[in-house]
């Protein structure tokens, strides 16, 4: 028998132990939230999610409120609607915080849920440029991110991510437990970057900009489209489903594909950073051939036709043992697996290794 609850007026199942977030999520039911990370436990700092439970006198967080059979629940009320943006007034509104929606790189690189930009567009809030009245803290000093928190509404997002998705611990909790416990240092979540990894999976999920890509803030031009196309990372042979954001026919920005299999949306150092190769002008775009003293293009097929006649004239002559292959950690376990059949296969022997072996 199904466990099902009114969501909207309409019936919809939902199994034990899940949230009403959850619940609307697989009905196809959008929640705001800002405070919500998938694979973290839900907090409700934020209370954007709040609804209506039929019963209750308060409104009640989705996150936090578990499914329960008969339920008659309402995601979109003008009481649901009003509370959420008396929220976000407060919230842009508030002394510890001096989010600036007007900033340059303000925009949230959030990994679920709405950006703060987009829900104070949404729910027809204005910003409040606060950022000459406080001297909030700047950390400009890496050449990765930037934590600026003019921006930050300590929705704690950043922590759930690096704590608890990606285990890094290097933003700490609380952030009372800084040496400053002052305003406006020790308000924030400052990093310890001892522990950090630069994977970035703060950024991804910060809904404020609070948390910056400065690469793809030096590389973006705020006028100009910006294409999304899905790829694979080539740093390893894992297989994370990356977004490369392209600009100009440039690769400018990195951001991990939500909800793919194997990463989930989760990144790397390389694999959200490392991506300059691309451009290089060092990189090579077609095959080299010696000639002379020196190389000259050549098609793949004439390269290959040719690597294939050498490798051929070497183990006639002198048997398969003479030859031997070396695979990479950077590609598929199928390519992998094809060296290893062409090694064995093809050249007849067992000279066989991988990089990431030795």
């Amino acid at each position: 028998m199904k466990n099902t609850l009114m969501l909207n007026g309409q019936e919809v199942a939902f199994e034990p132990g899940q949230t009403l977030l959850e619940v609307a999520n697989t009905a196809g039911i959008e929640i705001p939230t800002l405070c919500f990370v998938k694979d973290a436990v839900p907090h409700g700092a934020c209370r954007i999610c709040v609804i209506e439970v039929d019963g209750q006198d308060e409104l009640l967080p989705a996150c936090e409120t578990f499914a329960a059979e008969g339920l008659v629940v309402e995601t979109d009320t003008l009481r649901v609607r009003q509370t959420r943006a008396d929220i976000l007034q407060m919230l842009v509104a508030s002394p510890s915080n001096g989010y600036d929606s007007r900033a340059t790189m303000a925009d949230g690189g959030t990994a679920a849920g709405a950006s703060l930009r987009a829900l104070l567009a949404e729910y027809n809030v204005a910003d409040q440029d606060k950022t000459a009245a406080k001297n909030f803290p700047l950390d400009d000093d890496h050449h990765l991110i930037r934590r600026d928190f003019s921006h930050c509404i300590q929705c704690g997002r950043c922590l759930a991510a690096c704590n608890e998705v990606q285990v890094n611990g290097a933003i700490p909790h609380p952030y009372e437990r800084r040496a400053d416990n002052t305003l406006p240092t020790g308000w924030y979540p400052v990093a310890d970057y001892d522990a950090c990894t630069y994977c970035g999976e703060c950024v991804q999920n910060c809904p404020a900009g609070a948390l910056q890509d400065k690469k793809a803030g030096a590389n973006i031009d705020a006028d100009l489209p910006i294409e999304t196309v899905r790829t694979t990372c080539a740093y390893c042979g894992v297989g994370c489903q990356v977004n490369l954001h392209v600009q100009r026919g440039r690769v400018v920005k990195v951001t991990g594909v939500e909800d793919a299999i194997p990463n989930r949306g989760r990144l790397c150092v390389k694999g959200r950073f490392g991506y300059d190769f691309i451009h290089s002008d060092d990189r090579l775009t077609s095959p080299l051939i010696r000639n002379g003293d020196g190389f000259r293009e050549a098609s793949w097929e004439e390269a290959l036709e040719l690597v294939g006649e050498k490798l051929a004239a070497l183990r006639d002559e002198h048997g398969g043992d003479c030859l031997a292959g070396l695979t990479s950690a950077r590609v598929s376990n199928e390519e992998n697996y094809l060296m290893q059949r062409l090694v064995r296969a093809g050249f007849g022997t067992n000279n066989i290794d991988h990089c990431a072996r030795l």
